[in-house]
């Protein structure tokens, strides 16, 4: 699996290089950006002369396969700073580029030649062109970019392409993003009036009352979950003076994408993360080895100053609402906790019927605290997933600044990866924020403290769940659970009650009674994916039933109100 990856990498990365060839030969006097191989993939960013539309891509795509066919060697080659910054004396990108490398402590510049394009790079590329297949690769679009991700520089325009070893691998790709574009969660949120954005707000959603109706379900079976397994809830303020995150170590590292402003003589902070005020509650009052674990839940909102390029729908916002929870307890209960958060995390995927996939993140580059107390750490989680018997991958160096964590990862029917749930152990805050309690001994103890979410955030999670379902949500989770539908206007009144009985128990109903054809009204409840719907003719009138009819299994026949009230409230407590 690793070497097929390896040999990826360098097809995309070595198609990156022969799109710009092909791009120089139409513009000489382009400046080149950022061009690295990425998931299923590769994009390139160019400095052009002039707009260019998604028609030049054909043309593009034609010339890269001719390269292919000439049997290309890519060189590996070095070069002096003093030589790569002359080379590219007429290139602002190449010479920024140049610079940053220059800081990183390298002694000398990389290079790839490809016939006669030299290009700044470090690699990896195929030896040979013939090892990529000419029918394998698509360029796919065409999209502005900001030199290093960063809006107060020039916009650049960036071209994306797909590569894969086969044509078959590519044909499956596009046909799953032909699916994907059916399941955007931003197309079906606006047709089944779930939520909205606007302008004036960015990156901020409007939850309409059907989106609302998934929220609250999400929240209630999270807390149902939390509360089985010994959760109080709590709520925290949605700002704090800055002071809070310097003691917290988040101003030092995230401070740039904070929402901060100035209040008379101090500046604030909408709060980026819950953890400190879920601290500043424990350390409210004296505690004791007795009072341990305490497990604190909260549903937290929270701030953080996206770039508007990077804002994508439910995925990528400015306010994000986390089933966040903190726990803090002693040294001896730290595997009990997280196997704890395990199963509840199994619980929760298993109604959703998704498997999760695990990982154990390590130590970053940029980590606080001692290199001991982190591979203790680690050996705590890594004792928690082997006593659970779970399958466990590593992400080196993908731990928090304050502690390793484990990821949970889950693949939706298109099989794309979402990284949703996280466990992660934390050594150092209580530290920082000086958390005691007395144990047995008479004597003060620092808690260990565990940042927990099951599902991450509501929005992402919410938007996952659209394109996994398709909008066909499962009973409990669907906006409209059930819709009556009249044959004519003599059964309004026993319409009415059925509804009426219907919204005492609960259930989430619509009716329609408008003066269309029966056949109409079913086309339509069935577009809109409702799990029920209940027909109301003559006979059903005459009989004091109602004809059910299953999104899944079709017409279910006649049954009593009872019946059917049972019937549903079974499903939707199993979470089938």
């Amino acid at each position: 699996m690793e070497e097929k990856k390896e040999k990826l990498e360098k097809i995309r990365h070595s198609l990156s290089h022969l799109m710009t060839m092909a791009v120089l030969e139409i513009f000489p006097e382009a400046k080149l950006g950022m061009g690295p191989a990425i998931e299923n993939g590769f994009y390139q960013d160019y400095d052009l002369p002039e707009k260019i539309s998604e028609e030049i891509l054909p043309k593009l795509e034609k010339r890269i396969r001719e390269l292919i066919a000439e049997k290309i060697e890519f060189l590996s080659k070095v070069s002096s700073f003093e030589n790569a910054l002359n080379f590219y004396k007429e290139d602002p990108y190449k010479t920024e580029t140049i610079e940053d490398v220059k800081k990183t402590g390298e002694k000398e510049a990389h290079f790839y030649d490809s016939k006669d394009f030299h290009n700044l790079c470090k690699g990896p590329h195929v030896t040979n062109t013939s090892e990529i297949n000419p029918n394998a690769f698509k360029l796919t679009s065409i999209a502005g970019a900001y030199w290093k991700g960063d809006e107060k520089n020039k916009m650049l325009t960036r071209i994306y392409g797909l590569a894969f070893e086969t044509k078959e691998e590519l044909d499956r790709h596009l046909e799953m993003l032909e699916e994907a574009k059916k399941r955007d969660h931003r197309k079906i949120g606006k047709e089944m009036d779930l939520f909205s954005f606007h302008p004036d707000s960015p990156g901020m959603v409007h939850w309409h009352e059907k989106g609302m109706a998934i929220w609250n379900e999400l929240e209630k079976f999270g807390k149902t979950i939390r509360k089985k397994y010994g959760s109080t809830e709590i709520k925290t303020p949605q700002m704090a003076k800055n002071t809070l995150w310097k003691v917290s170590g988040h101003w030092d590292h995230y401070k740039d994408d904070m929402f901060v402003f100035n209040v008379e003589k101090d500046t604030y902070c909408l709060k980026p993360m819950d953890c400190p005020f879920n601290i500043n509650i424990y350390n409210s009052r004296p505690r004791s080895y007795k009072d341990l674990p305490i497990r604190y839940t909260e549903i937290g909102r929270v701030f953080r100053n996206e770039k508007s390029g990077e804002l994508n729908g439910l995925f990528r916002v400015r306010e994000i609402t986390q089933d966040d929870s903190h726990i803090f307890f002693a040294e001896n209960q730290v595997e009990q906790e997280i196997i704890n958060l395990l199963n509840m995390i199994k619980e929760f995927y298993t109604a959703l019927q998704i498997k999760p996939k695990y990982f154990l993140s390590t130590r970053p580059d940029n980590f606080i605290g001692e290199t001991e107390i982190w591979e203790k750490a680690e050996q705590d989680l890594k004792n928690a997933l082997d006593k659970q018997g779970l399958e466990y991958g590593i992400k080196e160096k993908d731990g928090a600044f304050y502690g390793p964590k484990i990821d949970v990862d889950i693949n939706d029917v298109l099989d794309r990866s979402w990284q949703v749930a996280t466990i992660q152990l934390d050594f150092q805050l209580p530290d920082r924020f000086n958390c005691k309690y007395i144990d047995k001994d008479g004597k003060e103890k620092t808690p260990v403290m565990i940042h927990a979410a099951i599902f991450g955030s509501f929005e992402r999670m919410i938007g996952i769940l659209i394109e996994h379902f398709g909008a066909i949500f499962p009973l409990w989770l669907a906006p409209v659970q059930i819709k009556i539908l009249s044959v004519s206007d003599k059964q309004k009144d026993y319409v009415k009650k059925i509804h009426k009985k219907l919204m005492e128990q609960d259930f989430r109903v619509e009716v329609d009674l408008d003066d269309e054809s029966l056949g109409k009204k079913i086309r339509k409840a069935k577009m809109e994916k409702v799990p029920y719907l209940l027909i109301i003719g003559d006979k059903e009138l005459e009989d004091n039933k109602v004809t059910v009819e299953s999104r899944e299994k079709g017409d279910l026949g006649q049954l009593s109100l009872k019946d059917f009230i049972e019937k549903i409230k079974e499903e939707i407590k199993n979470k089938k």
